[in-house]
């Protein structure tokens, strides 16, 4: 164990003797657990973290979770932690990172994304809703759609118009949007499985002070490339042990059905268990380049890769199941306040798993970014690229 490993283990050992988590509160837990320094390590002194190496935070993780400690509920506010809270540390203020950051990593303020619109889903530039400065507010109308989690968000990363006349690119601001504010309307939309984790918002003269804008005004695109750009990370580099996911999932099926294995069966799975291994090992080398430095496009290809072998799987787990791969528990209209992939049953895992190639990036985009920015080839004409935006048919 590296002395700064050691030093880390210490200050976890001396934490939980002042804040034993059995007679602690949660919430005071977790603030002082942010206060210590030991939420995100490698975040800076001051704003959950001690400024060290990314790669220690899942021995921090596991010594609290063996120590009983309550976690944030990561699974209820993956956009916060793995969203908003790097850009806003990237490019908030110092108000802006007092305001946010504590709250967001303790889960008591959950966050929600407002970027796709009906018009502007994989084109994200070309986003109609219009931020209108007014004194030291913004006015904001417009709609989006697919927000995740709108439902039981406080809080949301917004990118709205500000220019018209410039661009598409290029009249882009980006902002902290109150999700409670006057305006905001959030509506359920029903998807392929029933349930309607997903909504649409409405947007209608909301007033947001220039305080919680994130960036300078028209730097919209350069801050929602890096939410981007730490989103994919997020769903698709994320190190794992060997067998866990989806591959798990189905193996453990192979091994207990024997009277559904033929050889065409078995030919699949090996090939998709072989994707899987080499999926996770760039994931730990992905995790390893990010420990040093901001997350680039090769998050793209890990998230392309991952909503490829995830359908290909969860179609496999039917086909294992013959006749039982058919069944559907539940299509009850619920807003759920978690997408729950493992504790649904095959059904499920094969509907929902339509949405990986859509969400975070559909796969046709990821292609080209894989394309221009990893592989260096030419780009695709782009026709409005120099064409003010209020000029762009529409």
């Amino acid at each position: 164990m590296s002395p700064e490993a050691s030093e880390l283990v210490r200050r976890v050992a001396e934490f939980l003797s002042a804040h034993d988590p059995a007679t602690t509160d949660p919430a005071d837990f977790l603030r002082a657990r942010f206060d210590a320094g030991l939420a995100w390590v490698a975040y800076p002194v001051g704003r959950g973290g001690l400024g060290l190496s990314r790669s220690l935070q899942p021995e921090v993780d596991r010594l609290f979770a063996a120590a009983g400690a309550p976690d944030n509920r990561s699974e209820v506010n993956g956009i916060g932690l793995g969203m908003a809270a790097p850009t806003i540390l990237r490019y908030g203020t110092p108000e802006q990172l007092d305001r946010y950051l504590r709250p967001l990593w303790t889960g008591e303020e959950i966050w929600c994304q407002l970027f796709s619109e009906p018009g502007a889903g994989s084109d994200l530039a070309a986003v109609a809703t219009r931020a209108v400065r007014d004194g030291d507010d913004w006015v904001v109308n417009g709609q989006k759609v697919w927000t995740s989690g709108a439902h039981n968000a406080r809080m949301a990363i917004l990118v709205a118009r500000t220019d018209g006349d410039v661009p598409k690119h290029r009249g882009l601001t980006y902002f902290l949007c109150d999700m409670t504010d006057p305006g905001v309307d959030v509506r359920p939309l029903r998807q392929i499985t029933g349930e309607a984790e997903f909504n649409e918002v409405f947007l209608t003269d909301v007033r947001i002070p220039d305080t919680q804008r994130l960036g300078a005004v028209g730097q919209g695109w350069e801050v929602a490339n890096a939410t981007l750009n730490n989103e994919r990370v997020a769903i698709g580099g994320r190190a794992a042990r060997r067998e866990e996911g989806m591959i798990g999932v189905v193996a453990k099926t192979w091994r207990e059905h024997p009277e559904l294995r033929t050889p065409d069966l078995h030919g699949d799975l090996i090939k998709l268990w072989v994707d899987s291994e080499v999926a996770r090992l760039t994931g730990v080398r992905l995790g390893q380049k990010l420990a040093s430095g901001q997350p680039g496009p090769e998050g793209a290809a890990m998230k392309l890769s991952f909503a490829r072998i995830n359908q290909q799987l969860s179609g496999l787990e039917l086909q294992l199941l013959g006749a039982d791969g058919l069944r559907y528990s539940d299509w009850t209209m619920v807003r759920p306040e978690r997408v729950d992939f493992f504790g649904r049953d095959a059904g499920y895992r094969y509907l929902r798993a339509k949405g990986n190639s859509i969400e975070g990036g559909t796969s046709e985009i990821l292609r080209n970014i894989v394309a221009e920015r990893v592989l260096g080839l030419p780009p695709e004409h782009r026709v409005d690229k120099d064409i003010p935006w209020k000029d762009v048919p529409r």
